[in-house]
Parts: structure tokens; sequence; C-alpha cells
């Protein structure tokens, strides 16, 4: 049975349809023309969002708080920084491995600007290659042990560049609840379907696998190496299995477990002791134990090739500069020839650890990591303990509502190989009598 709208245009002409056609796309035209409200954007100050973030700092200095954040550090950020020319232990740095400011990782830098300059000055598809890109990529690839390596000018874009060029509408993409935000921005930019799994929870994974597999073209599992939030591991062997059984895609973020994880510092893959080749995108950040900037994928040579060719933000963006080149390439071959870094970083750390808990200090799920979260559950206590350890020379920083939940805010304390004992005793206990002191 037709409608009466379908009756209506069966029994109008060809003429009168046209007509109706025309009246429609004139009343279209005149709803899309109603007037809207002008922004101006050139004052900026009087923008919604930007009074909203000017409020919150305002209201922070009210009740007597210096801004925690955009402090000026002076010098070299290793186990101590300078801050208003007070010296302080330093927790607000990722240089794991001391690399940063390390004197050969800093000459060869230097010598790398006499031969290329500080810039290659264009993209490296068009202007070419450097041997010094070469060489870094070849090392990153021996370090994960995968074929070839992809370097990128930023970690953040890296996961956004790559994720949205492999994957598209037909897709599945499915992720962990915690995942950094350079993942979920790649995500939603491929347009894949997007679910997220229960943190570090791979039989929630699974049900998630179940019900839309079948559906999906391609699908991409996306994991990391350490939580910079909490500090913990992923179980990989059981995400490797999924990822075989379900035919995936699987993608591992190691910015804070390269150079961290494994006896030789190489990583989730070889902590857990697995076949590099089950893993398809090994991807990582050069900023933190690399003592560099910027981004990398290994993975087989088809994809780094296919990346190498096609990828916007590598073919339209400027290659990593010499000096980063050289400095990454640097720290990687002293991290393998000094693997006492990566033992003592794991020695510190698990005094760091221990200390804590012997505290009750609530330290979450970290676990063989150089991520120890410190959780009080409350946004303006956490604020409170911040500026109270910089007094005493403790620099660490607040993670706080919105970042995180209000009954998860914390300190995070980065450990770095370079941090002595006497110094991670020292900040324990000055924890541990502040936050006393706060909640009393």
């Amino acid at each position: 049975m037709t409608t009466n709208i379908e009756q209506t245009l069966t029994n109008l002409s060809s003429q009168q349809k046209l007509q109706l056609i025309e009246q429609l796309r004139r009343k279209t035209e005149k709803a899309n023309s109603s007037p809207v409200d002008l922004v101006d954007f050139s004052n900026f100050t009087e923008r919604p969002v930007y009074k909203k973030m000017k409020q919150q700092i305002i209201q922070l200095e009210a009740i007597g708080f210096k801004n925690p954040y955009f402090k000026i550090n002076q010098g070299i950020a290793k186990n101590t920084t300078k801050i208003d020319g007070q010296e302080l232990i330093n927790y607000s740095s990722y240089n794991y491995l001391g690399m940063s400011g390390d004197p050969k990782v800093s000459q060869v830098a230097k010598e790398a600007i006499d031969h290329y300059g500080t810039s290659v000055s264009a993209s490296r598809l068009i202007s070419g290659e450097k041997p010094i890109h070469l060489e870094l990529e070849q090392e990153i690839a021996n370090l994960v042990g995968a074929e070839d390596a992809l370097v990128y000018v930023g970690g953040h874009s890296t996961n956004v560049a790559t994720i949205s060029h492999l994957f598209d509408k037909n897709d599945l993409i499915v992720c962990d609840l915690l995942s950094h935000n350079s993942i979920i921005q790649g995500c939603l930019h491929s347009g894949a379907s997007l679910f997220s799994f229960a943190h570090n929870d791979w039989q929630a994974l699974e049900k998630i696998l179940q019900e839309k597999r079948a559906s999906h073209q391609q699908a991409l599992i996306v994991i990391e190496g350490v939580y910079s939030m909490d500090g913990d591991i992923p179980n990989l062997p059981q995400f490797i299995e999924l990822r075989k059984r379900y035919k995936t895609a699987l993608m591992i973020d190691e910015a804070h477990s390269i150079g961290v994880l494994g006896k030789s510092g190489h990583g989730i893959g070889e902590y857990f002791g697995v076949n590099p080749t089950d893993v398809d995108l090994w991807m990582g950040t050069l900023s933190k134990s690399l003592a560099s900037c910027g981004g990398y994928i290994a993975g087989n040579k088809a994809l780094v090739e296919y990346l190498k060719y096609t990828a916007p933000s590598f073919v339209y963006s400027v290659g990593i500069s010499p000096p980063n080149a050289a400095a990454a390439l640097a720290a990687i071959r002293l991290l393998n020839s000094e693997p006492e870094r990566v033992e003592r970083l794991a020695q510190r750390a698990k005094l760091f650890l221990k200390l804590a808990q012997e505290h009750e200090l609530n330290t979450g799920l970290s676990q063989d990591s150089a991520v120890i979260p410190v959780i009080i559950g409350n946004s303006l206590q956490c604020i409170q303990l911040s500026e109270a350890l910089f007094h005493r020379g403790i620099n660490v920083q607040p993670l706080i509502y919105p970042a995180v939940s209000e009954n998860t805010a914390r300190l995070r304390f980065f450990i770095s190989c370079t941090h002595s004992e006497e110094q991670i005793q020292f900040t324990v206990e000055a924890v541990a009598d502040e936050l006393k002191k706060i909640q009393s």
C-alpha cells in the first residue's frame, strides 16, 4: 500500500514535480540563511572557553596556590632540575636513562649540526634521504626486532597519522580504556568503528571481538607497553593470542616502555620474550629514554615502505632534524653498550615502589616500570602536596580532574637511573610526612 505522500507524487505531472522540488530548495536555502551569532575571533579574551580556563587558574591562585604548571626549568632536567634558582630533586621528566644531557649524546648531536645543519629543510620524500635518518631507522628496527622503521617528527602525530592512514570506516579498532590521547585521536580520525575495553582486561577485549570482528574488514587492537597514568603493563602474550585468533592487527605504543622494560631495555617484547613479528605496529617516542624528539613506527618492510610513500604526516612534513636524529641514534647505541643503565633504573624504581608501599601510600597498579603514581583522590590535596614538596626541594606535578577522575587525582613520579637511593628515600619520607599533615 502506498502512503499519501507517494500517492500525491504519483498524481503530479513532471512540471508540477519540478515546481515542488524548487519550492523545497528555496525553503532549505531560507532556513540555512537564517542569521547566526557572529564571533569575533580577534577578541579571544571574551571567548567562553578561554574565560573558563582562566577562571580555574584565578581560583587556584585566590586560595593561596601558585600555578603548578609551566614552571621555568633552567638547565638539564635529570634527577635534579633548577627552578627559580633552586635545585630540586626532579620527578617530572621522562629522562629515564639519563641520556638527555649525557656528554656523549650531546657531542654527537653537535657534530650532526656541523655536518648537516640544524634542519633537513624539506620532506624526505622530496629532498632526499640523509644517511643519519636511515641509520637511526635501522637501529630502531634492530632495537625492537622488526624489519624496518620510519621516524616522524612528533610522537603524538605518529599515532594520529599512522592509525588514521591505515584504517577507515570499514574497519574495527579496539583500544584500552586508558589509551593515550594520540591513540584516541588517531582512531577518531580514521572513521573506523571504535570500541574500548576495560583497562588491561583482555577477556573484555575478546567479548568485543566475538561480537564485532566478523562485520568489519580490517581490525586493530591498540595497547601500550607501559601506561603513563598508572605505570602498569599489559599481558602481551594474551593480546597476541587474540590477534591471531581473530585475525587482527596489533599495535603497541611503547612511549614509556622502550628503554625501560626488558633486561636490555628493548621494551615489552623483550620483557615477555615474545616473537617481535607477532606485533604488527611497534610505536615509540624518541623524547623519553632516547633523549630526542619525534616518534617511530617499526614493522615489516612492506608496511614501512607504504607509509613512507603515502602517510600525509610523513610525506608532507619535514624530516626529523639532524641533531635530533643524531641524539636518538647515539642514545640507542649507548643503551646497547651500557645496559647497566636499565638495571639501575629498575633498581631505583623498585626501591621507590617498595618504600612507598611500606609508608602505606597508594601506588595503584604500578609494576616493573619507571612510572609510579601516588594516588590521593582529591585534586586540592594533590596541589597542596605538590607545593609542600616543592618547598622541601622536590619537583613533582599533580595530575588532577578533569585529566583524571576526582577520586583518582594523583602525583606521578617518573624515576630516572640517575636518581640516587638517598634522593628516593628522602622523597618517599617527605611525601608520607606532608600527606599526613594535609589529611590530618
